[in-house]
């Protein structure tokens, strides 16, 4: 069986929302999945899974949120190789910087060494019914990806 971790900062409760999409997801094509908010975890967690996601809000002007920078940091000093990986996250499309700290991961995975399983999931505030598809794919993606890894 694969597993996977999700790791996610949420201050409004919509990434923790995507996390639990996902994770729900995941499950139902019978992966072993872990989630934990980020302030908690450890980038070094993802040497023990197949899967490794972070779901992230930007902040501000495109900046990562504070509880995300020492993982950022951490992140992109693993070494990742032969783990597959996404990054999902809300954002505002107000800003004009929308979802910034999703491709700033997206950015840390790749020199981590890790291999990209499907591409990146940007949603606007709150999942509605077609974010939700998107993130139901983005599992499945995820899931196929680490199958013939």
């Amino acid at each position: 069986m694969a597993s996977a971790k999700i790791v996610y900062a949420s201050m409004t409760g919509n990434n923790e929302e995507i996390a639990d999409i996902v994770s729900e997801a995941l499950e139902n094509l019978d992966v072993d999945v872990e989630v934990d908010e980020i302030s908690q975890a450890d980038a070094e967690d993802f040497e023990d899974v197949d899967i490794c996601i972070v779901a992230t809000y930007t902040y501000g002007d495109g900046e990562l949120p504070d509880e995300a920078v020492d993982f950022f940091e951490d992140l992109e000093e693993e070494d990742l190789a032969n783990k597959i990986y996404g990054v999902c996250g809300s954002g505002d499309t107000f800003y004009d910087d929308f979802g910034k700290s999703v491709d700033d991961f997206d950015a840390a995975f790749q020199k981590s060494g890790a291999t990209k399983g499907a591409e990146t999931v940007k949603v606007d505030l709150e999942a509605e019914e077609d974010d939700i598809e998107h993130l139901e794919a983005f599992a499945k993606s995820l899931v196929e990806k680490a199958a013939n890894n």
